[in-house]
């Protein structure tokens, strides 16, 4: 096997030691780290071709080289060198690799470069592309996602006030297609909306989505083990896909959105950088036309468009989408208060009362509001509500006492009241008319009504119509007319029912 050749730099030295220096191949090798054959092979080569030292200083590396061992392309002559571009994007698609390509090749081309020159000229070609070009990205494998620094605008109509927005970059990384558009903030919502809608616009769902270590999407950033957001790990699980965030500091690792973001930046906000859009929609709408012309475009390396390489290599490869569009909720960590009620969003919503002063998880969405026990276990479920200080009570996670007092209002209580008769009837809406409110008059009709129980429901209605006659509104009155047998005399019998003498009577004279 040939030796590989020296470096112009390592032959100029020994061709000037030699020449001019005058000093041994042993002592030249010495001096170089290399072997005295190298030193004798090269001197000898000058010294055949007549070279002395002012010619090859008058000569570049290149013209130097050719002289002493010839043109490099000599050898590959009538032999087709490998496509390195075609290689690279073959090498991206499931299963296939390098020595699949090289037989591929031979079949092709059968006095073709052999596998070990074969692999060199595309590690070659390899090297000298850009770094961000330097991972395999398998095809439907990854979809790279982040925020661009520079920021998009959209101004107020009415006060002209202008507002900065976020635009949120995808990358597919074998195809390099692109999807981007605008939100307000980088909050939960917007980032998993924007997810949901870049995997419903790629029409599939990759095996890996790699974001950078975000709040909205990370809580624990961490180099080996991140801890990714309960709402984003749902929505990767919903899609069937996995959530592999990128090392903090190590922008390689999403190199390709790296790219997207500034080709975002200099094909998108630069071409809107002097256009007004007075909303979101109208700016979204014009974003989306700049990325599909970015997608139409045919680059260079690869001699086709992002879009034709999207249809070619991942399109046939993503996972299915989820029959439906996966819901952006919220979760947090709460405690069932003593009232067995939790506070989400400054609303109040019951929990079972046996749950009091258990931490659950809460997780709300735009029209839902759910509470979980900490093992998963569903055990509330509301209607969402944006009334500030209410509260919303299912019955069932009320005590039986707490039941029964919130089954109570007027309407019931007259029903009950009319089922031992008119009188009372009357004397149970009076009470209740009396009261300030309605509530305060709840005890004292269910204590007239409970007097049934014992006096009989015949005894209680001629005792409240001896109420109604006398003014009274209380249940003591009622009480005091059974305790004292007074339902059971006229009121003829009552009027004439002789007073006790007491000394505190004072009789009619004593106010005249």
């Amino acid at each position: 096997m040939a030796t590989e050749r020296l470096r112009m730099r390592h032959v100029r030295e020994i061709l000037r030691q030699k020449l001019v220096v005058g000093r041994s191949n042993r002592q030249v090798a010495a001096s170089l780290g290399i072997s005295n054959g190298a030193v004798s092979g090269a001197a000898g080569r000058a010294r055949t071709l007549g070279l002395d030292w002012t010619q090859i200083t008058a000569l570049s590396d290149d013209a130097l080289e050719e002289r002493l061992y010839g043109p490099r392309t000599a050898k590959r002559a009538g032999r087709p060198l490998p496509d390195p571009a075609y290689l690279h994007l073959e090498l991206r698609r499931v299963g296939v690799t390098l020595q699949l390509l090289h037989l591929e090749y031979l079949e092709q081309h059968p006095n073709g470069f052999r596998y070990t020159a074969f692999c060199g000229h595309y590690s070659a070609w390899h090297a000298r592309q850009k770094l961000t070009m330097r991972q395999v990205h398998r095809a439907g494998e990854k979809l790279f996602v982040d925020y661009s620094g520079n920021k998009p605008r959209i101004v107020d109509p009415q006060t002209g006030e202008v507002t900065e927005v976020e635009l949120f970059v995808a990358v597919l990384g074998a195809s390099n297609f692109t999807y981007a558009e605008a939100t307000r903030t980088q909050t939960i919502p917007d980032w998993i909306g924007s997810h949901v809608r870049a995997l419903h616009e790629l029409g599939g769902v990759p095996k890996v989505i790699v974001p950078d270590q975000l709040k909205s999407g990370v809580t624990v950033s961490c180099r080996y083990e991140p801890g990714v957001q309960r709402t984003y790990a749902e929505m990767a699980c919903h899609y069937g896909t996995t959530i592999l965030p990128a090392r903090p500091r190590s922008p390689r690792d999403k190199a390709k959105v790296e790219v997207g973001v500034l080709i975002a930046q200099r094909w998108v906000l630069a071409k809107i950088r002097n256009q007004i859009f007075f909303s979101l929609d109208a700016l979204n709408g014009r974003i989306a036309e700049l990325v599909d012309e970015i997608n139409e475009r045919r680059m260079r390396v690869y001699g086709a468009s992002r879009r034709e390489l999207f249809e070619r290599l991942d399109k046939p490869v993503l996972g299915p989408l989820a029959a439906e569009r996966f819901v952006t909720s919220e979760w947090k960590t709460a405690q069932i208060n003593i009232d067995y009620h939790i506070e989400f969003d400054h609303h109040l919503y019951s929990a079972p009362s046996t749950l009091a002063r258990q931490k659950v998880d809460v997780r709300a969405t735009a029209s839902t509001v759910e509470i979980f026990l900490l093992n998963g276990e569903r055990v509330a479920s509301h209607a969402r509500s944006r009334q500030r200080g209410k509260h919303t009570t299912t019955p069932e996670h009320m005590p039986k006492a707490h039941q029964a007092h919130a089954e109570w209002s007027p309407s019931r209580i007259l029903a009950w009241a009319a089922t031992l008769g008119p009188e009372t009837a009357k004397l149970a809406e009076a009470i209740l008319a009396a009261r300030p409110h309605p509530e305060q008059g709840y005890r004292s009709c269910l204590g007239i009504l409970r007097l049934s129980k014992k006096y009989g429901a015949e005894r209680v209605e001629i005792a409240c119509g001896r109420a109604m006659a006398v003014g009274a509104r209380s249940y003591r009155h009622v009480e005091s007319i059974l305790k004292h047998g007074l339902d059971r005399l006229a009121p003829t019998e009552i009027a004439a029912t002789p007073r006790p003498a007491h000394e505190n009577i004072r009789g009619r004279s004593y106010y005249h």
